[in-house]
């Protein structure tokens, strides 16, 4: 495994294990393989719905806690001071943890000011051993860094061959944010998995579209979320530290770049409604 050490100097697994998208019922069981595997880094949410299940197989699983890097974020409802910390705090319990390695905000919508002004008085109460941010953009990311008491440690954002946030990744590096990827394959939209480009090089190296994705996000010191229902996937995913690109494999997938979101345009306020829709229906609920 490879680590990077954010700003305050916590290191970091550079690939680790999301359970986006994963079933309640299914968690338990994904995250125990994904730890068998050597997965130690995992990444869940509050959006998720998911947290008690990774919960439980950090539990079950029997691996000291101090080897674990344990990731959840914050939803936009929780947004605010004291409904942030209430929700930080629910987390805990959930995960069945005293303190979380990285809280994320997860949106860059609703008072984001007052639920991060909570993450550092949660983080100065040793109950959070980093904080960051997901899905800011450059405007919004030099914003909270330039004028909040503690500067965000990590941004997760969208990044896959496809959609390589190099602007971004240059405005994170100037304000000392390691960049995190979040769909490090688009969900193999855009063709990615059957990509000639990427099938080319990872036939050269015997390794696979996949693995030449995230082999490449590393030597971008880009952090990569890997995520899979399949323990054999799991497997493969996390074999990526025996090989390197060269710089000429690096630069031809650079040139894949469409620099556009295979999701959605958080600058779109149709997107914004959106956020503002869901929020409004887990309400009624």
């Amino acid at each position: 495994m490879e680590y990077v050490t954010l700003s305050n100097g916590v290191k970091m697994p550079m690939l680790g294990f999301g359970v986006y998208q994963i079933e309640a019922k299914d968690t338990e069981r994904c995250v125990l393989d994904a730890i068998r595997a050597g997965y130690r880094s995992i990444d869940t949410a509050q959006a998720y719905f998911n947290e008690e299940g990774v919960g439980s197989a950090l539990k079950k699983s029997g691996t000291r806690r101090d080897e674990l890097f344990i990731t959840s974020k914050v939803w936009i409802e929780h947004y605010g001071y004291d409904e942030c910390r209430k929700s930080v705090l629910a987390s805990l319990a959930k995960l069945q943890l005293d303190h979380i390695d990285l809280m994320l905000l997860h949106q860059p919508f609703n008072d984001y000011y007052g639920a991060w002004r909570a993450l550092e008085d949660l983080y100065e109460e040793g109950k959070l051993r980093a904080i960051g941010v997901s899905n800011f953009y450059p405007d919004r990311l030099v914003d909270i860094a330039s004028f909040a008491r503690i500067r965000p440690m990590i941004n997760q954002v969208e990044t896959h061959p496809l959609d390589q946030q190099t602007e971004a990744h240059k405005w994170m590096e100037k304000y000392g944010v390691v960049h995190e990827a979040w769909a490090p394959f688009g969900e193999g939209r855009g063709g990615l998995f059957e990509n000639p480009v990427l099938k080319e090089i990872g036939d050269a190296y015997g390794k696979s579209t996949a693995q030449v994705m995230l082999r490449w996000l590393l030597q971008r010191n880009v952090v990569a979320l890997a995520k899979s229902t399949r323990a054999e996937r799991m497997a493969e995913n996390i074999a990526v530290f025996d090989f390197c690109l060269s710089e000429q494999d690096m630069q031809r997938i650079a040139a894949l770049d469409k620099a556009e979101s295979s999701f959605f345009s958080h600058y779109d306020p149709n997107t914004v409604e959106w956020f503002v829709k869901l929020v409004e229906e887990r309400k009624n609920k």
